[in-house]
């Protein structure tokens, strides 16, 4: 099965508020993205700049909100912990496809490896063509073209191909797509920490600012949170907007003044 965007509810792309104190939200969860959200996008995964100062951010977070965060990120978790350099909060990497609970330092997989074959033919398909990157991860694959965006029909076409021929998802983000494990995406893990008992009947909020993000936008409006969109208007099921990863930070330090 293929899919080619998330299926999410969205609204008209008509500006959205900025989302109010986090400190005026009682029992909030809160869920955040990595690139792009608690970090800039940059040409290549391995390029980022992380703060030195977010991990501190995100553990006193953690702690004013009773456990109740979680960082969601379609990177594999070993590399999202690897960049954090924290296991004081609950991370959930792959889209979905492994997490580690609130409290916990072990990291759980919730799916099966896909093919190698997937990789094989991406990494094929890379060599040929300067600028465009495969990123492996334990349940999906990536191939990158932000260096060559000409190159974008071509990725395409060859992710849906690959898909229907290995039964895989695609999923479609910023100058990427990505092959995953059926049955797994961000709104699914949000719906299943919501089910643990540290989460139990809070108001899940979720920042994030690419397409794969809109299953998690769409999930937390079933327990009567909100998506909070980071980056450029767009159509969204967010309920919220900030313009940038400078403002997700002062949004985030201002819940802890």
């Amino acid at each position: 099965m293929t899919s080619a965007s998330s299926d999410c509810q969205t609204l008209s792309p008509t500006a959205l508020p900025s989302p109010p104190s986090l400190n005026d939200m009682p029992n909030a969860a809160l869920f955040l993205d990595f690139d792009g959200t608690l970090v800039e996008i940059a040409p290549a995964p391995d390029a980022i700049v992380v703060d030195p100062a977010l991990p501190a951010l995100l553990e006193g977070l953690a702690e004013k909100l009773e456990g109740r965060l979680a960082v969601v990120s379609g990177r594999s978790l070993a590399d999202v912990s690897r960049y954090l350099g924290t296991e004081r909060i609950a991370m959930a990497g792959s889209h979905g496809a492994e997490l580690r609970r609130p409290g916990s330092t072990e990291n759980e997989s919730l799916a099966s490896p896909i093919p190698p074959d997937a990789e094989i033919e991406l990494n094929r398909f890379a060599s040929t063509r300067d600028g465009v990157l495969v990123e492996p991860k334990p349940f999906s694959v990536a191939l990158h073209y932000r260096l060559m965006p000409e190159a974008e029909g071509e990725a395409l076409a060859l992710a849906g191909s690959l898909a229907r021929a290995l039964n895989l998802n695609v999923k479609r983000g910023k100058m990427v797509v990505e092959l995953l494990t059926p049955g797994y995406d961000k709104g699914s893990v949000v719906a299943k920490f919501m089910e643990m008992p540290v989460f139990g009947g809070s108001r899940p909020i979720f920042l994030g600012d690419d397409i794969t993000d809109e299953d998690a936008f769409t999930k937390v409006l079933e327990h009567e949170g909100g998506g909070v969109l980071v980056g450029p208007e767009r159509d969204t099921a967010a309920r919220w907007r900030l313009p940038g990863v400078a403002e997700v930070h002062a949004w985030l330090k201002a819940a802890l003044a």
